[in-house]
């Protein structure tokens, strides 16, 4: 009995906040468009472009014979070359090939690996340099100097032919990031959600007793009369 008491109870809870916040809907609707704005135009103005570029190197050189066992360890060697891609003797040669073209470069071997990513896609022996950077030709001149310098740093560890390219990053066109559609949603999502929660805790927080109905289910008491709101009051004496 008791229990059912309690299930009644917390179903007449919910639906009195899905009235409260049905109340305040345009506020919820309000704090979206407001929260929408604010990151979208805070993101289209502080925010800085990062553009992508990729060059693509075939890691398999003359020497490499293409029996069964051999393809086998290709897979591996490429996999192995993706490590390699990152050490620190790659990225200082990628620091030394972009200060001979551009003279206020010169990023740490930290920044660098930061800034570059090696992909061996699944099933190939193929290797994907991609630089990100603010700046979209440094991007394509970073992802080419690191191919170059992967090729390099391959033929004298392994004492292979040296990697040949597939294909040299392009300018980009266009940023990757910052997408400003998706975070001006993800603002008005926040902004929507943090007002409901708001409204929701005054809500639970409100332990007032606004009507017999309330007195009957905290106090257990059974109310005799009620009292009409002072303007009710004055209406009615009006209306006389």
């Amino acid at each position: 009995m008791e229990e059912q008491m309690r299930n009644d109870e917390m179903e007449i809870d919910l639906i009195e906040l899905f009235h409260v916040l049905l109340k305040k809907a345009w506020v919820i609707l309000l704090c979206l468009i407001i929260g929408a704005a604010a990151v979208g135009a805070y993101t289209k103005l502080f925010v800085t472009p990062q553009y992508q570029a990729t060059s693509t190197l075939y890691v398999l050189g003359n020497s490499v014979s293409m029996s069964g066992v051999d393809m086998s360890l290709s897979k591996q060697l490429t996999a192995d070359f993706t490590v390699l891609a990152k050490s620190r003797p790659v990225m200082e040669k990628v620091n030394e090939k972009l200060k001979k073209e551009y003279q206020d470069v010169d990023y740490s071997v930290e920044q660098l690996q930061g800034m570059i990513t090696a992909e061996n896609p699944s099933g190939t022996s193929l290797m994907r340099m991609t630089a990100t950077n603010a700046d979209p030709q440094l991007a394509a001149d970073m992802a080419n100097a690191a191919a170059d310098a992967v090729a390099e740093r391959i033929s004298e560890v392994m004492v292979i032919d040296r990697p040949s390219s597939v294909e040299d990053a392009a300018k980009p066109a266009y940023p990757v990031s910052p997408n400003v559609k998706k975070n001006a949603v993800m603002g008005g999502l926040v902004g929507a959600v943090l007002a409901a929660g708001v409204f929701t805790l005054l809500f639970l927080m409100d332990d007032t007793i606004k009507s017999e109905e309330d007195v009957r289910r905290y106090l257990q008491l059974n109310t005799l009369a009620a009292m009409p709101k002072e303007k009710k009051r004055k209406r009615a004496s009006a209306e006389a």
